[in-house]
């Protein structure tokens, strides 16, 4: 039997900015509406389950991750060969062994000395590098789940740090730590907040050359919009809004020498503030990546009280939610590497050390600039 054929009289037709030349050229452009699709934003604000189940692959992710960190360090440090090549491989194995894993989430960047100085590099046969003992070591790499997905980046070093490597790590942590703890009232956009990722950089003539924040999908796409943390003005961006998950990933890069980055997934949430001025909701991050970092690349003395204490609970954390599953598990090397690293932060004074205008005076002028900003906006 012949279907019969529908006529439809349509007057628009939506489109969005992103959609490829094929699809664009094929809409007539008197019904053609070009607009960014609502659908973004419905995904990127995650529900109930899809929080609980970032959260919790997340925490089997740092699993694999920290076991096979272990296990990596001690062999290196035990003159065993290793490639940026042969680690990726291995890495991938510790994910797939976890609950749920469905692959990688995208191409690991493993990349040792001076192959860490470029952004997004791609380990290949005629490229790689030894992972020794005298090198930073950099690796990004991120799982899909069914619960979920991953992207995180630590960088390491199993012998003994320059001092420049040490600083250019410290300063990368700060930026981290100070974006971390940031509160903003809602409707003020990613944007408004890079700074303070790049302040302790700035303040010492240096930056880097991408983004501090994407957007992380839930078992989707490893970048996904609307939002982002990255300066300068884009169309299509929308606020930072409660359940949404970003990356927090500031870092450094010495060409020819070496890289640095660090990626925490956040996820936007409630802020508990002491008022609520003009009756706005506020909103902070809740930190979704459980992997310590590292003390020998830390110079304590540049931090500040409140990045020490960050720290010191965020290393708990760590050995609270993925501790306790590493030792359920018998995974007693990967529990003495997060319980060292955790031990290692509960030592350390809260008492500041570095002089507060060397960091805090420039983010407390950076975080009112944005604010007035924001107000600026809100008025006209």
């Amino acid at each position: 039997m012949a279907m019969e054929q529908t006529v439809i009289n349509v007057t628009k037709i939506w489109i969005s900015p992103h959609s490829s030349y094929a699809v664009y050229s094929s809409v007539n452009e008197s019904v053609a509406t070009v607009d960014s699709s609502p659908i973004l934003l419905l995904k990127a604000v995650k529900n109930d389950v899809e929080r609980e189940g970032m959260r919790e692959c997340h925490i089997r992710d740092a699993m694999a991750l920290i076991e096979f960190m272990a296990m990596l360090e001690k062999s290196v440090k035990a003159g065993n060969p290793w490639d940026e090549i042969s680690a990726s491989d291995s890495l991938e194995e510790y994910r797939r062994a976890q609950l749920y894993n469905k692959g990688l989430s995208f191409e690991t960047i493993s990349g040792a000395g001076p192959n860490g100085a470029v952004i997004h590099y791609a380990a290949r046969e005629n490229t790689k590098r030894n992972i020794t003992t005298n090198e930073m070591y950099l690796l990004d790499s991120g799982g899909q789940y069914l619960d979920g997905t991953t992207d995180v980046t630590r960088t390491f070093h199993f012998g003994t740090p320059t001092d420049m490597e040490k600083e250019a790590y410290t300063r990368v942590l700060m930026g981290s730590i100070d974006l971390a703890m940031v509160v903003w009232p809602e409707g003020v956009y990613g944007r408004d907040i890079d700074a303070i990722a790049r302040s302790p950089l700035w303040s010492n003539g240096w930056d880097y050359r991408h983004g501090t924040g994407h957007g992380i999908g839930a078992f989707l796409s490893v970048h996904e919009g609307p939002a982002l943390v990255s300066y300068g003005y884009r169309e299509s961006e929308q606020p930072l809004y409660d359940g949404m998950f970003l990356s927090d990933e500031p870092g450094y890069y010495e060409d020819g020498k070496f890289g640095v980055r660090l990626e925490t997934i956040v996820m936007v949430t409630k802020a508990n503030t002491k008022y609520k001025f003009g009756n706005k909701t506020y909103l902070t991050w809740e930190p979704i990546t459980l992997v310590p970092f590292e003390p020998t690349l830390i110079k304590t003395e540049l931090l500040t009280s409140k990045q020490l204490t960050w720290l010191k609970n965020y290393h708990k954390l760590c050995l609270d939610r993925v501790g306790g599953r590493l030792k359920s598990a018998n995974r007693n090397d990967a529990y003495a590497w997060i319980e060292t690293r955790y031990n290692w932060s509960q030592g350390l004074s809260t008492e500041p050390t570095a002089k507060p205008c060397s960091t805090s005076t420039g983010t407390r002028s950076i975080i009112n600039l944005s604010i007035l900003v924001v107000c600026l906006m809100s008025y006209f």
